[in-house]
C-alpha cells in the first residue's frame, strides 16, 4: 500500500507569499486537503497524512521527520510562488540524477498538473530546500502559480482552479504508484469551461454551484460523465 506523504507550506504565523489579497499558506492547505479527499475516496489501497490540517505552523524538521517516521513512499511538498513570474514549477533535491527514482517520480506529476491547469510550464528545476534534503524518500516541491500575479491570482481565487490543482496532482501520483480505482465508485461528473477543465466533481449540487458561478463568464459549458 503506497504511502502518500503531502506537506501544505506555510501556516500559522508563516504566511508564504502574499498578494493581491492571497496567502500562500491558505492556498496550499485547500489544494492538500483536496488531494487527500480524492485520493481517499477514489483509490484503493493508498495510505496518505499531511504535516498539517489546519492553519498551523509546522517547522520544517518536523514534517520531513514526520515522513521519515511513517515510512512514506513519496513526499509532495506544495506551494505557490510569487516575485512577478507566472505558471508552474517544481523541484527535486539539487543531488539527484535526472535518471533518478525521485525524478521520474517528478516527471510524471509535472505533466499531469500542467495538462490539468493549463498553467505556464516553467520547467523542471533542483534545489537544496530543507524538505528536499532531509526525506529518506522521493520528494517533491510544486510552485503552482504567482499570488502577485493578476493573471494567476485570479485562478488561484477560484475554489474549482484549486481542485483542478489537486486533481492534476492525484493523476500525477495514480500513474507513478499504479493506484487502482475504486471499482464501486459513482460516476464523475467533469465540467469544461470554454473547451478547458474547471473540476471533476462526485456531488451534483458541487457541480451546480460551479455552473453558476461560471455562467457569467463562459461561452460555453459542456458537462460530461467520466468513470473513476
Amino acid at each position: 500500500m503506497p504511502k502518500i506523504f503531502i506537506d501544505p507550506g506555510h501556516g500559522g504565523k508563516d504566511t508564504g507569499a502574499v498578494g493581491n489579497g492571497l496567502q500562500e499558506k491558505d492556498i496550499t492547505l485547500s489544494i492538500a486537503l483536496e488531494m487527500q479527499r480524492i485520493l481517499q475516496d477514489e483509490y484503493e489501497n493508498v495510505s496518505v497524512q499531511l504535516s498539517r490540517k489546519s492553519d498551523t505552523a509546522v517547522p520544517l524538521s518536523q514534517r520531513a521527520a514526520k515522513a521519515n517516521r511513517w515510512g512514506a513512499d513519496v513526499y509532495l511538498a506544495i506551494h505557490v510562488n510569487a516575485g512577478g513570474g507566472t505558471g508552474y514549477e517544481d523541484y527535486i533535491y539539487e543531488g539527484l540524477s535526472d535518471h533518478s527514482k525521485t525524478a521520474r517520480i517528478r516527471d510524471i506529476i509535472h505533466e499531469e498538473v500542467v495538462r490539468a491547469t493549463g498553467f505556464r510550464d516553467r520547467g523542471k528545476k533542483k534545489a537544496n530546500f530543507y524538505v528536499l534534503r532531509e526525506t529518506a524518500m522521493p520528494a517533491v516541491l510544486t510552485e503552482n502559480g504567482f499570488v502577485d500575479r493578476e493573471e494567476d491570482a485570479e485562478k488561484l481565487k477560484d475554489p474549482a482552479f484549486l481542485q483542478t490543482i489537486a486533481r492534476g496532482h492525484v493523476n500525477g501520483l495514480a500513474k507513478a504508484f499504479h493506484l487502482t480505482k475504486k471499482s464501486d465508485a459513482n460516476d464523475l461528473i467533469r465540467v469544461i469551461v470554454d473547451g478547458k477543465q474547471i473540476g471533476v466533481y462526485e456531488d451534483k449540487e458541487n457541480v451546480l454551484k460551479q455552473v453558476e458561478y461560471y455562467l457569467e463568464k463562459a461561452n460555453k459549458i459542456e458537462m460530461e460523465r467520466v468513470k473513476r
